[in-house]
């Protein structure tokens, strides 16, 4: 017997799959395509890890792997600990709705007005591209998405401990280390981790802020797609998507954790 309210309507549910289809169908044939034994990524010719191999021996994409990781890991060390001390300041020390819009204005704004507007601030301070320039300018908008992660997780702490801590005749500084930090813990690293993944795959403001002998992977990516799709980049498009979905995960994973204690 069919539940009052759901029979004939399953035709409903035809728009969300058709969705779903439209935008993972065209991953799924990348990822598929990537183990292709053929050059032409349009034809079907045997199973093959070939192209992962050869992605080893491209000079060009091992600078911009290495490009990206000294960005991404800096970038997020940096995000982490401005974006988790903005966290603790609006919550704790600051109210005012106009520093809650301007801490949060990196991550709402497009990627190309941030990526132009950092440029023309390099600019005018004569500032010369190169990693440095894109570090400083993931860590605006990675520090940005680490504070909101932070917040959320302060909402959830018990600010007795704190205030218990202190009156046993602990520092400030003391309170904040072996108090507030375990329990943001989660939100910190929840954070980081999601600033990390946003680094690792960010373009637009790469493209702007970088130095053209110094280019990050999604430049270099963008280098060789103009030329054409490849089995290549197909599977270092796979590679970078496994990345990003462990991340995104895990991050995902601690935020519901952070939620829940």
């Amino acid at each position: 017997m069919r539940r009052k309210g759901t029979s004939g309507n399953g035709w409903l549910r035809l728009p969300f799959w058709l969705t779903y289809l439209f935008l993972y169908a065209p991953i799924v044939v990348l990822v598929v395509m990537s183990f292709n034994r053929n050059k032409t990524p349009y034809s079907w010719g045997g199973f093959s890890l070939d192209w992962y191999g050869k992605l080893a021996g491209n000079a060009d994409i091992r600078t911009g792997l290495v490009n990206t990781l000294i960005v991404a890991f800096g970038s997020t060390a940096l995000s982490t600990i401005l974006g988790t001390l903005l966290a603790i300041g609006l919550a704790r020390h600051t109210r005012s709705k106009l520093l809650d819009a301007l801490a949060t204005l990196p991550a709402i704004l497009p990627d190309l007005v941030l990526a132009i507007g950092l440029l023309v601030f390099y600019s005018a301070i004569k500032m010369t591209l190169g990693l440095h320039s894109v570090l400083i300018a993931h860590t605006v908008f990675g520090m940005a998405f680490v504070a909101a992660v932070v917040r959320a997780r302060l909402t959830h702490v018990d600010t007795s401990l704190e205030e218990a801590s202190r009156d046993l005749g602990a520092t400030p500084f003391a309170t904040f280390i072996q108090v507030t930090l375990p329990t943001l813990a989660p939100g910190i690293v929840a954070g980081a981790l999601l600033a990390f993944t946003l680094s690792l795959d960010e373009f637009v403001i790469a493209f702007f802020t970088a130095a053209p002998s110094q280019p990050t992977l999604p430049i270099v990516i963008y280098s060789m797609v103009r030329f054409g799709v490849t089995p290549e980049i197909n599977a270092l498009a796979t590679l970078l998507l496994a990345v990003s979905f462990t991340v995104v995960i895990a991050a995902q994973r601690l935020t519901k954790l952070t939620e829940a204690l």
